[in-house]
């Protein structure tokens, strides 16, 4: 199966790991992007060619422009764009509103919102046919904390993800005609790094009693709702936003 190439922001650990193998396993070559982390986004590209699969990584700060563009660069060398997984995204300590930084939330706001909206206007140009492009799919990561609204603990992380959810039903009806879905997934509480990241290692064990299902969410679960709105199955899926989240 030889479905193009899908660019994968964040793939190196958590989610987007599970994204970039999953991709690879069902057609797609990928190319990932990694913060800092280059020995794990190394070992996600060996899973995939050690599986037979088609794989680079490239280091992006996805709040650069420059390093966005380096980034569908590299994914155009392993050929034509047909996807992009805007997964790259990062949460502070927790803290209130009355506590935040400007430098802190500039930072989340670079990442999370202009730094995805950067990489969908890539994604847009090479993709739609409106540029001379044949088409493909975006799959915006957002957060349940986007209709949560993170209080006491990441009031800025919900309101970013807010955006997203936003970016992904405009930008979905303004490209739909020129052969591009646009969809959003929205993960709950999944077991991955990033609640360390944020100080709180010990976060998703401690909310489990909240959660309906009983217990945490998995990478892969997450991976296989985004890799169904990545492909054909989901030909009329536009605008979409799918929770995974347990139920909360």
């Amino acid at each position: 199966m030889d479905r193009g190439v899908v660019l994968v922001t964040g793939g190196s650990r958590g989610i987007g790991a599970s994204v970039a193998r999953a991709a690879a396993a069902a057609g797609w070559a990928v190319c990932l992007t990694y913060h800092d982390n280059a020995a794990a986004a190394a070992t996600v590209v060996a899973d995939i060619e050690a599986a037979g699969g088609v794989a680079a990584a490239v280091r992006a700060d996805i709040a650069s422009e420059a390093d966005v563009l380096a980034a569908f660069a590299a994914a155009e060398r392993l050929g034509p764009l047909t996807g992009l997984v805007a997964n790259a995204g990062i949460v502070d300590m927790k803290s209130r509103v009355d506590e935040l930084s400007v430098e802190r939330l500039e930072r989340v706001l670079a990442v999370n919102v202009l730094g995805t909206i950067i990489c969908c206007r890539e994604a847009v140009k090479r993709l739609s046919t409106r540029h001379g492009g044949s088409g493909g799919a975006i799959v915006l990561v957002s957060s349940a904390a986007s209709r949560l609204g993170g209080a006491g603990e990441y009031v800025d992380y919900a309101a970013s993800k807010g955006a997203v959810d936003t970016l992904g039903i405009g930008l979905a009806r303004e490209v739909a005609g020129e052969s591009i879905r646009v969809n959003v997934v929205r993960p709950g509480k999944i077991d991955t790094e990033i609640h360390a990241s944020g100080g709180q290692p010990d976060r998703v064990a401690r909310l489990i009693p909240l959660l309906p299902l009983g217990r945490a969410g998995q990478a892969d679960e997450v991976a296989a709702a985004i890799l169904w709105l990545l492909g054909e199955e989901a030909s009329y899926c536009i605008g979409s936003i799918l929770d995974v989240t347990g139920g909360r």
